[in-house]
Parts: C-alpha cells; sequence; structure tokens
C-alpha cells in the first residue's frame, strides 16, 4: 500500500470554504453560462487559490471554465485530466449551508436541527451505517451539503497543492478542469476539450467510497406537445378536444413497470417528469434511458409509434413528439481501446487501500459526453452520499481516500517510484 500523509483539516477547511458558496445552477435559464452568477464567483475563488498554489496555464473563461497545469517534474507518461463540477443541484435548498461534524458516528439516528425536529434516520438511510466509528460531516437538515461536487473539487486541489509540496513523488503533465452548470446537463456543451489538452481524464464526481463508474446511460429528453380545442363545456359534445385527457390516454399506453420506481441495475425506463397544460395545449417533458443501446432505439422508437396511432385516432398534428438525445453510454467508447485507465484508476484504489466498486451508473456524467467529444473519461467516487437531499452526508475518510486516489493515478501514470 502507497502510504500518504494528507492534512486532514486542511481538507475538512477547504470543504468547508468551498460549500459556503451557494452555487446551485438553474436549469429554466439556458440562456446565459453559467446559469447562475454565484457559480463564477466560486470560479473567480478557485482561479486565485490555484494561483496561489502555484499552478500553471491558468485560464477563467467568460462561462465559468477553469483550467490549470500541474507541469511535469520528470516523470513520464500520458497528460491525464481530472475535472470536476462547482454547481450544486436546485433539487433542495443550496444555502446558506450550516454543516458540522458528528465525530466517532455511534450507528444511531442523527438529530440535524432540534429548533425544527429534523432527524436523520437509519431506518430510511441505512447505508450510513457503513461508516460507523467515522467523522461524518452533515447539515442541520435545511439545505443539502453540497458534496457533489465540492468534495470532488476539494480532492483535486488538495492532490494538486500535495504533489507540489512532494517533489519527490515525479509525474507528467496534468491538467485539472473545474466546470458550470452539470447539473443541468449542459456543462460538457462549451467544455474545450482541445484546449484541455488531455489524453484521458477522469471526472471526481461519483459518490460512496469506491465507486468506478464507466457504464452509464444512453439518455433521451424528448418533449410531446398536445394539442386540443376548448369548447364551453355546456356545449362541448362531440367538439371539445382535450389535451389533457390525451396526455392521459398518452401516460396509460406506457409500457406498465418500465418506470423508474419499478427498476433498478441495467433496467431501463420511461418517465414523465413534467405536465403543463391545459384543455388547449398540453406538454409533457420525458425521460427515456437505457444502458443497450439497441433497446434505447426501440423506447424512442415506441414513443414515434404511439404519436402516430394518437394522431390517427384525434387527427394530424395533435400530438406532436420533438426527439433530443442528450449522451450516450461511455462504455461505447471506454471498451474500444481504453480499459487500461480502468485498470490505472482500478491499481491506484487498491494502493491506497479502496476496493473499487463497478457498478453501472443509473444516471449520467459529464464524462459521458466528453467521452464522446474525445476525451474518455471515467468516474471517480468523491465519498459523499444522499446527494441532492437534506440528508446528504459525507463521511471525511472517504473524501480523503478520494484525494489520494488522484494522487496515486498520477504516481502510477508517472511511473513514480
Amino acid at each position: 500500500m502507497f502510504l500518504l500523509e494528507l492534512d486532514r483539516n486542511k481538507l475538512i477547511a477547504r470543504f468547508t470554504d468551498y460549500i459556503s458558496y451557494n452555487t446551485q445552477s438553474n436549469e429554466e435559464n439556458d440562456q446565459v453560462c453559467p446559469s447562475t452568477p454565484s457559480q463564477l464567483v466560486l470560479a473567480r475563488h478557485l482561479e486565485k487559490e490555484l494561483k496561489n498554489l502555484g499552478l500553471e496555464e491558468i485560464t477563467l473563461d467568460k462561462n465559468g471554465y477553469i483550467m490549470a497545469t500541474l507541469p511535469s517534474n520528470g516523470g513520464e507518461g500520458p497528460v491525464i485530466g481530472f475535472i470536476s463540477h462547482m454547481d450544486t443541484s436546485p433539487d433542495a435548498p443550496g444555502g446558506p449551508i450550516h454543516p458540522r461534524i458528528v465525530e466517532n458516528y455511534d450507528g444511531k439516528d442523527i438529530l440535524l436541527n432540534k429548533e425544527k425536529n429534523i432527524v436523520f434516520s437509519t431506518k430510511d438511510f441505512p447505508e450510513i451505517l457503513k461508516y460507523k466509528d467515522q467523522d461524518i460531516m452533515v447539515t442541520d437538515g435545511t439545505t443539502l451539503l453540497g458534496s457533489d461536487d465540492k468534495a470532488g473539487v476539494t480532492a483535486i486541489v488538495s492532490a494538486m497543492e500535495y504533489l507540489l509540496s512532494h517533489p519527490e513523488i515525479k509525474h507528467g503533465k496534468i491538467r485539472i478542469g473545474f466546470t458550470p452548470d452539470e447539473e443541468t446537463g449542459r456543462s460538457p456543451l462549451k467544455f474545450d476539450v482541445k484546449a484541455f489538452g488531455a489524453d484521458f481524464g477522469y471526472t471526481v464526481d461519483g459518490g460512496e467510497l469506491g465507486g468506478l463508474e464507466y457504464e452509464n446511460f444512453n439518455a433521451a429528453n424528448p418533449t410531446v406537445t398536445i394539442y386540443g380545442r376548448s369548447v364551453h363545456t355546456g356545449d362541448a359534445k362531440g367538439k371539445m378536444v382535450n389535451a389533457i385527457t390525451i396526455a392521459s390516454e398518452w401516460q396509460s399506453m406506457l409500457p406498465e413497470g418500465l418506470t423508474p420506481e419499478c427498476t433498478e441495475g441495467r433496467e431501463g425506463f420511461f418517465h414523465i417528469y413534467k405536465i403543463e397544460g391545459t384543455v388547449e395545449k398540453c406538454t409533457l417533458s420525458m425521460l427515456i434511458r437505457d444502458h443497450d443501446h439497441a433497446l434505447f432505439e426501440k423506447k424512442k422508437a415506441f414513443l414515434h409509434y404511439m404519436a402516430d396511432f394518437l394522431n390517427q385516432k384525434y387527427g394530424e398534428g395533435t400530438v406532436v413528439l420533438t426527439p433530443h438525445d442528450v449522451y450516450y453510454n461511455m462504455l461505447d467508447i471506454i471498451q474500444d481501446g481504453h480499459m487500461d485507465i480502468i485498470e490505472l484508476a482500478r491499481k491506484a484504489m487498491r494502493n491506497v487501500g479502496v476496493t473499487p466498486i463497478e457498478n453501472p451508473i443509473r444516471g449520467g456524467t459529464d464524462g459521458a459526453q466528453l467521452s464522446f467529444k474525445g476525451l474518455p473519461c471515467p468516474d471517480l467516487f468523491t465519498g459523499g452520499a444522499n446527494f441532492h437531499s437534506r440528508f446528504e452526508y459525507l463521511p471525511i475518510d472517504s473524501m480523503i481516500k478520494a484525494c489520494e486516489t488522484v494522487i496515486e493515478i498520477i504516481r502510477l501514470a508517472g511511473k513514480g517510484k
């Protein structure tokens, strides 16, 4: 095992500093990047920190993307990139965050907020019991914590600081990048892979200890627009066409059981996550997900069949299906000559005492889109759990292991001793 001596208190202080910035992104604000100005505030803070640490080639563009270089100190090997995102999810309140560390967690329920009687229940979240006797950071139950992905940012910056202060660890050129708007799915769109200049990369954006992810959903987010005809209800017979009723029919035509709440593992699904409308017009926002590309295409084709059927029933133009592919399964890229970067991560984890856990992601990462843009980019754990939730938590030892894993990947790739 390769032993590191990381400054635990410094990592905690750095993470606590980052989460003090409320950087929730805004899915609705797709006209500007970043979608919220607070992300740019944190970006400028990081830019200054990276300069003070001594990194080189630091750039911060107008869209809030930061890139920097840890130059080679004589080691050989490829140019490796490490990427995390600065924004946090809008799914739960984003701040002000009031974190605290539960020291030597005893395995019992945690009273997060006495005044509001908010309790972290082990019955609801039994996974936390894996971290009994460890120090765990939580919130006061009124906001998320922000370990998605500020734990990743912390791990990367701390790894760079460690390597700068330990020149005996020989390494090649390392690139790091911090991005806005990952939670909106738009982060990779403006990420300049050519300017980043890495041979391959890793997003440090995964969950619990040991996660190594290189298989994700193929994803489409189609929109279904249904047009009806409004007539006074007293004179509606044979005249009214109720778009809301047709929307309900659309929902009932979807295969029973192929929904998020009924599937797991590599099972795909259909999901209607938002309905807006009136009798005259109703819009359904949908998700289609599947790891298998052929099944993914069949699911998309089935929606076209549904639209055709309803248009024949109610008249052409009643249902308009707007397809929108979002990202694809990075496994297709990784398996095509890049499994060596998976083996590198596996070896690094084992060397620092972490058992790799390789499960398909029931979601996506920036790495999926970046892989198809020419930067093979699997995902590494950050240590956090219960993301996007008031009950999010971060075992401190797990974040430290994320940092150690980044350092060890760099050491191994640089042929360090």
